[in-house]
């Protein structure tokens, strides 16, 4: 089965908020996600509002800035949105990676590693406050709300692979801490697969991707040839073909591409942003149970 999520990253109005909650639900995504950056909607708050007005989709944090945040102020917000959601809370968790948003806080950006160091003992924080019948509130979901870990380092990757239930890849190629993000080739993307692989010793693990670009028409490769200008020519078409990050063609050719991606990556949760939710809508009806 595939399972599909949007990311909600613009914020709007309460009202405006509540009509794309529900719309994301009468499409059929399965997961309505909110991102957690400055200058965006305040995740737990969001997807508290949007289990008010849907019945079905899951909730996720895609992803909490974990750097941010102070692992026992984090397991009461954690905790708390799982009893409002009433379990529908799926919690994302990212190192943080956007270094002028660390400025803005007026905080230091440490490097990589201590970001991760911090990522590791939060999620023991969690596991043991998860456990301690004294914790309050406590979660409805035992031990605790599904974890999605996401992001593309070694050793980030190596924490998702001993402990996440679902494994987000961003299918974004290395660059220097805190430098701008640029699109991972599929030969990149498949490496990283493999490195969880063989990390996972044989505990299972959802596999997610953030498909970056959604583009619904009728000749592909024209499609194809718009995108490799959009990103300066980074990727030959042939390279861009390949990408489950960059879903295609018409809403026949991206179901054919899902699925594609799933026998060759193991993806079967795909997530987009959300102003891609109408053109993926079809794709969603016509891969439903497959």
């Amino acid at each position: 089965m595939v399972r599909f999520g949007v990311n909600m990253v613009v914020p709007e109005t309460r009202a405006a908020w509540v009509e794309k909650c529900r719309k994301a639900e009468d499409l059929g995504f399965d997961v309505i996600g909110a991102a957690d950056h400055l200058g965006m909607a305040p995740p737990f708050p969001a997807l508290v509002l949007a289990a008010e007005v849907t019945t079905r989709p899951r909730l996720n944090t895609f992803v909490i800035n974990t750097a941010f945040y102070n692992p026992v102020l984090l397991a009461r917000d954690v905790t708390g949105t799982d009893q409002f959601t009433e379990g529908r809370l799926e919690l994302g968790l990212g190192a943080g990676y956007v270094k002028a948003e660390f400025e803005a806080a007026g905080m230091e950006f440490p490097r990589a590693g201590k970001r991760v160091d911090h990522l590791e003992n939060t999620i023991k924080v969690l596991n043991r406050l998860y456990a301690d019948e004294s914790h309050k509130p406590p979660t409805v979901q035992k031990p605790g709300p599904p974890l999605m870990i996401a992001g593309r380092g070694d050793r980030l990757l190596t924490l998702a692979a001993e402990h996440a239930d679902i494994i987000g890849f961003t299918g974004t190629a290395a660059v220097p801490d805190g430098g701008a993000l640029a699109v991972e080739d599929a030969a990149g993307i498949e490496e990283r697969v493999n490195f969880v692989r063989g990390k996972l010793n044989g505990r299972e693990a959802e596999f997610n991707i953030l498909s970056h670009f959604v583009a619904v028409v009728e000749d592909r490769q024209e499609g194809l040839e718009s995108l490799r200008e959009l990103l300066d020519g980074k990727l030959t078409v042939e390279q861009l073909a390949e990408l489950p990050t960059a879903l295609v063609g018409t809403h026949e050719q991206i179901a054919e591409q899902i699925l594609a991606h799933r026998e060759r990556f193991g993806f079967t949760y795909f997530t987009v942003l959300e102003h891609n939710m109408d053109a993926l809508a079809p794709v969603i009806e016509l891969l439903r149970g497959k």
